[in-house]
């Protein structure tokens, strides 16, 4: 199964309102990052125990390890969890940022270091919201 067809996957097994918001958070991620590298992690470590939520990812960054080791990462991700949707913003040095930039406009979100979190997309302000992604994307740059 190709990463679109996962991706697609992921989100029609969502309950029906967190699906829609889910597309419409997909769609605007993917206009506001037209050539990203999509991704999609199933949760599972390599022996295929569930170690996280599912996650589709967008764009590509390099982590550089201690040791010198490098690895390919994407940069956004966007998942269900038990109770909304999370956003997050990979690669801000400054882990107060997006809460101190973008918290107070977003409206009902929890924003920590890189995680956005949010109910449904009729609690926030969807184009803070992207905002605040094409912000992290081009300070990763």
């Amino acid at each position: 199964m190709s990463v679109q067809q996962q991706i697609k996957a992921y989100i029609a097994s969502q309950p029906e309102s967190k699906s829609a918001d889910m597309q419409v958070l997909h769609r605007r991620i993917l206009e506001a990052l037209p050539k990203c590298k999509q991704w999609f992690l199933d949760g599972r470590n390599s022996e295929g125990k569930v170690v996280s939520n599912p996650n589709i990812g967008y764009g590509l960054r390099t982590i550089q390890y201690a040791d010198g080791s490098t690895r390919e990462f994407y940069q956004i991700g966007l998942s269900a969890n038990t109770t909304g949707i999370s956003v997050y913003i990979l690669g801000i040095e400054d882990k107060t940022y997006l809460a101190k930039t973008y918290g107070k406009q977003l409206g009902k979100a929890s924003v920590t270091g890189y995680c956005i979190k949010f109910k449904a997309l009729k609690d926030i302000n969807v184009d803070v919201l992207e905002a605040a992604i094409r912000d992290g994307v081009q300070r990763q740059a």
